[in-house]
């Protein structure tokens, strides 16, 4: 974006209320809609067995990998499209189609599967937010903004699941469902009344003249220029590889615990809050010190080293014990996406931020749809079902499952193994003489106001790119 153009942004955003649209305003939609989904983890849990009892991960892998297929096919069309019509109607449209499905869990459950699936078309409201916040910051505060909405993320996560099995021990899954529908409906009117919008008309205005084309809204225009760079496409293939089994792990582990591993809904509830909370201590306190001792590529391949031990204890662990250990290892892992972006934020010159972040986002939204399927389809493979857990020959299927309980999660070491193999080959120097593909025009058009949303600020070595968590819950 030129100096004038942001001159102009900036005049804007003076004349329309002094920039009445605040990072507040993102952080309280992030936490009302997944506080509310947070609450339905032990009732989930519940009705995805009752609704499914044969081949219930089966099920589950691609109830989640529709959903997030279609959000990775949809978040670069309305992302466009909220560069003309404003985020606050699209930022309505994701929380309401996101949250729709939450009623029905009580009042059908095949209704509340479909729409989870359906939904996934529009809830992309992380891909929005994080727009919106890019509008009202500058872009060296964008980095703090960022990791605001991320920690408020991870926060409504780790104080939710705990509420909502203890309310379902205590009154029902009747009443948890309600509330959740409640803290929805309050999330949908806050959008409604509260919320501004963060482009000014003028701005949008502007915009009607400078039709949406084919590549802005293209999910695959991203990924076809991976290959024309050799340090992209490491990063690219290593973010694939790592993130794979992860997106897939996100979508089946706490069903896992609770049918093979024997835990109960307040166990599951202290483990999510356990992993949540040294999750946040590793992304603030050790990424930061990690990036300035050892460098953004060492530190990559360290949480890699951490991800890959932690899915080869979840694959071999049969006891309780072993999951709460593998859980801490888990939390230290989650420094290695915030650690590739910011290696792909100083690999980049100035002026491919947005395409080479926007590369990394597409893969990942990409593993969103197809983690989830796979790790259903190796469950049902290997016939890892509630039938192994039935009382009538439970001593002959517990000394089968003793030797690989979680074969997914051995599947996903296999990856990240890969991942940790390639990544050692990623130059660890900044690119900004190298060849790597320049966008067309159309597409710098496309990405003059939304690289900002995925760029990271280059001046400083900490400032990271937080890890972009995916709505699909």
């Amino acid at each position: 974006m030129s100096c004038e153009a942001k001159d102009d942004v900036m005049s804007l955003r003076s004349s329309s209320g002094r920039g009445r649209a605040t990072v507040t305003h993102a952080v309280v939609v992030i936490f009302l809609e997944f506080f509310a989904w947070g609450l339905l983890t032990t009732p989930m849990l519940t009705v995805l067995h009752e609704t499914f009892p044969q081949h219930t991960f089966l099920m589950n892998g691609l109830v989640h990998g529709v959903k997030g297929f279609l959000s990775f096919l949809s978040a670069p069309l309305i992302g466009a499209l909220s560069d003309i019509w404003g985020r606050k109607s699209f930022l309505l449209m994701t929380v309401f189609f996101t949250c729709a499905p939450i009623p029905f869990m009580r009042i059908s459950p095949w209704w509340y599967f479909a729409l989870i699936s359906v939904s996934g078309i529009f809830a992309v409201t992380f891909s929005v937010i994080f727009a919106y916040v890019a509008d009202i910051t500058e872009e060296h505060e964008r980095s703090t903004a960022y990791g605001l909405v991320s920690a408020t993320f991870a926060a409504s996560l780790v104080t939710s699941p705990a509420i909502g099995a203890y309310l379902s021990a205590q009154y029902g899954d009747s009443l948890v469902v309600l509330v959740a529908t409640v803290i929805a409906v309050a999330d949908i009117a806050f959008v409604f009344f509260v919320v501004p919008e963060s482009l000014p008309d003028k701005m949008r205005l502007t915009s009607w003249g400078f039709p949406i084309s084919w590549e802005q809204a293209d999910p695959f225009a991203s990924l076809r220029r991976v290959g024309k760079d050799t340090t992209v496409l490491l990063i690219c293939v290593t973010v694939f590889l790592s993130y794979l089994p992860e997106a897939g792990q996100y979508s089946s582990f706490f069903l896992y615990l609770k049918q093979v591993i024997d835990f109960s809904p307040a166990a599951i509830a202290a483990f999510i809050a356990m992993v949540g909370v040294l999750s946040i201590i590793a992304q603030t306190l050790f990424l930061s010190v990690l990036m300035r001792t050892i460098g953004n590529k060492n530190t990559v391949l360290l949480g890699l080293g951490f991800q890959l031990f932690q899915l080869a204890w979840y694959g071999f662990g049969s006891e309780p014990w072993m999951m709460w250990a593998a859980g801490t290892v888990a939390a230290m892992s989650s420094i290695t996406f915030p650690a590739v972006s910011a290696l792909v934020s100083h690999s980049a010159s100035a002026d491919q931020q947005g395409v080479a972040q926007g590369m990394i986002t597409g893969i990942r939204g990409l593993c969103n749809g197809l983690g989830p399927a796979l790790y259903g389809f190796i469950f049902f493979l290997f016939n890892v079902e509630l039938n192994d857990l039935q009382p009538e020959g439970k001593d002959t299927q517990r000394t089968e499952k003793a030797l690989i309980p979680g074969p997914p999660f051995l599947f996903g070491a296999c990856a990240v193994l890969f991942a940790l193999l390639v990544a050692v080959f990623i130059p660890d120097r900044r690119l900004a003489d190298a060849k790597t593909c320049k966008p067309s025009s159309a597409t710098a058009a496309a990405h003059a106001q939304g690289a900002g949303t995925l760029a990271t600020p280059t001046s400083d070595a900490e400032d990271i790119e937080p890890l972009l968590q995916d709505s699909s819950m």
